[in-house]
């Protein structure tokens, strides 16, 4: 059976122009477009589509409020369309906390969309989200699972140095786990999460709005600190090195990508298992593909500790299935207990 995508933008061009690319796919097929939100939501009444692509600025009522009810009423992935611009990112992020499976950036010129790299990654993207379990009110109130009352404070002589690597669902998995991270954590935290460059700004930004301790974006050359987690900017690998004196720093760098992937999981995971003067934890979350099974490995194999998120919390298990297969984890939590999972091993 064919994906079934009903397109939301006010743009007309736009609208053909991603119609066109998708049906150049023998497993999709456009149902509808419309102009803006509330025309999308009139239609939604008629409508059965498996995905829904819905552009953020829109007049009448833009992606985000639409994205609201939609999440309410009908619970269909959404992949957005998103602009680069700062105010672009960051209702990108929002979506993505509301529950927006994905999203695509716009290019510069409107006729830049039919190159056969945004082909390639829209379709890529809408058969993933086809994948996508349908949202689940568990999962949409994250905060209501929580209870850290069984943390245990404790007082470790050595320090940690906690590596998440996530893609598809990650910013929504993120929100799960930093903001209930004890401000007096004994270590630091280094995460990769896939996003274009001034997307992952936005996200530490909005991180960190909610989290006890400090979140970022890394900068080439900081020294890690304890209490803090970096999130590798977009289009950089991100490294953690260590001195001679100990202190640790990070190293941001434009090599190729890893698997098609920069920031890289494992690039970033395979610095970490080097460290010898802290203790090491490495955690895969949601996303498509395998980046991170070779990385969060080595730091099995380097005394660390590992976990992968669970299937029935994931919303797509492909990157900590390709962990598991690969021997790589130590234990598979669903996604509301690995925050204190993380502050009972590495203390406060």
């Amino acid at each position: 059976m064919s994906i079934k995508v009903f397109v939301v933008d006010d743009s007309a061009f736009m609208r053909k122009i991603i119609s066109d690319i998708l049906e150049q796919d023998k497993d999709i097929e456009i149902l509808d477009t419309a102009r803006n939100g509330k025309d999308a939501l009139e239609k939604l009444k008629a409508l059965k589509p498996d995905i829904i692509t819905l552009d953020i600025e829109m007049p009448i009522m833009n992606g985000i409020e639409c994205l609201e009810s939609i999440m309410k009423e009908h619970k269909v992935p959404v992949v957005m369309l998103s602009s680069l611009t700062t105010s672009g990112a960051e209702a990108t992020i929002k979506a993505l906390e509301l529950g927006a499976v994905d999203f695509i950036t716009k290019p510069d010129s409107v006729f830049d969309m039919s190159n056969n790299e945004k082909k390639q990654e829209l379709t890529k993207k809408i058969k993933t989200a086809a994948k996508v379990k349908r949202p689940k009110t568990v999962f949409n109130n994250i905060g209501e699972s929580y209870s850290m009352n069984t943390v245990t404070k404790k007082n470790y002589s050595y320090s940690t140095l906690v590596a998440i690597g996530t893609s598809t669902g990650g910013p929504k998995a993120l929100q799960a786990i930093i903001p209930y991270i004890h401000k007096d954590i004994n270590g630091s935290i280094l995460v990769v999460q896939h996003m274009p460059p001034g997307f992952t700004k936005s996200l530490a930004k909005r991180l960190n709005s909610l989290s006890k301790i400090n979140v970022k974006e890394a900068e080439d050359g900081e020294k890690v600190l304890k209490g803090y987690c970096y999130i590798a900017p977009g289009g950089f690998h991100m490294e953690v090195k260590e001195k001679r004196s100990g202190d640790l720093y990070i190293e941001l760098n434009k090599n190729e990508p890893v698997t098609g992937h920069r920031p890289s999981v494992d690039v970033m995971m395979d610095s970490v298992s080097k460290i010898s003067t802290m203790n090491k934890m490495g955690i895969i979350l949601t996303g498509m593909g395998a980046d991170g099974a070779t990385g969060i490995k080595k730091i099995k194999e380097n005394r660390g500790y590992t976990i992968a998120q669970d299937e029935n919390s994931c919303v797509v298990f492909g990157m900590p299935k390709s962990a598991i297969k690969n021997n790589a984890i130590d234990n598979i939590l669903p996604l509301n207990k690995i925050a204190t999972e993380i502050v009972n091993k590495v203390g406060c």
